[in-house]
């Protein structure tokens, strides 16, 4: 089962100015927010992040966001005011107002489309059950920052949770996320997840004792699991095996 809730921060987001956004998801946020359950047949997911950008990723920290891009400055004023209804849909946000949250993201990305305010649209989207428009919105947050794992991490989840799932898709992005993360043991876990429902057993083993040291302690569970469908499968191996042995050995 998919633990669908928005993580608390996309990641490598280019930082050429200060940043000028306020800290996303407190506390009191995170726990309105996270409420979603997943409705498809991958195992559970730890998380979908919220909006928050910084360049690196502790699990647990809080994280800082910022809606400057590479090229922007703060005298510019489409960039002034892209910030401010950034700040304004994040204040909405962290009072649980999804919807007006919503509405003063698609403001900001209106005047000024950049990476952070398109995450921060697509986490709205995402808890509004929008699934398209959180995959489409996550998809041109990548484009404007690729290095953002927690863009791929989120747009994995949505094409898990969608009416259509898209387990390929998922892997896909999950992939990608390891690669730019490889320390992160939430998107270690929704990396496991995946390959098991996939059938990937080995390698979902793999990634859930990549969780467990990281600091997932559920994914121990997961572990025990899927050692013993690993054993379960050998066993029946050794026992079809030994099942043809024994008509080969009758025939002759």
């Amino acid at each position: 089962m998919l633990s669908s809730v928005p993580r608390t921060s996309a990641r490598k987001i280019a930082r050429s100015v200060p940043r000028l956004a306020p800290k996303l998801a407190s506390q009191h946020a995170q726990r309105a927010l996270h409420s979603l359950t997943a409705r498809t047949c991958v195992p559970s997911i730890t998380s979908v992040r919220s909006a928050g950008l910084s360049d690196s990723h502790v699990l647990g920290q809080k994280r800082w966001a910022t809606s400057t891009t590479p090229h922007s400055t703060a005298s510019d004023p489409a960039e002034v005011a892209a910030i401010e209804y950034l700040e304004q849909g994040t204040q909405k946000l962290e009072e649980g107002d999804v919807q007006a949250a919503k509405e003063l993201y698609q403001r900001s990305v209106e005047i000024k489309r950049n990476a952070g305010s398109l995450f921060n649209l697509g986490v709205t989207h995402y808890h509004l059950k929008e699934f398209d428009e959180a995959i489409s919105a996550w998809k041109e947050s990548i484009e404007l920052q690729p290095s953002s794992a927690d863009a791929h991490t989120n747009l994995a989840n949505a094409y898990v949770i969608s009416p259509v799932p898209r387990a390929d898709l998922a892997l896909r992005h999950l992939q990608i996320a390891h690669s730019l993360a490889p320390e992160d043991a939430e998107i270690a876990f929704n990396l496991a997840a995946v390959l098991e429902a996939c059938g990937r057993l080995e390698d979902a083993l793999t990634y859930y004792k990549l969780s467990k040291e990281n600091g997932v302690d559920r994914a121990e569970m997961h572990v025990r699991n899927v050692s013993a469908k690993i054993l379960g499968q050998r066993m029946k191996q050794a026992e079809a095996s030994a099942a043809a042995e024994g008509a080969d050995k009758s025939q002759s």
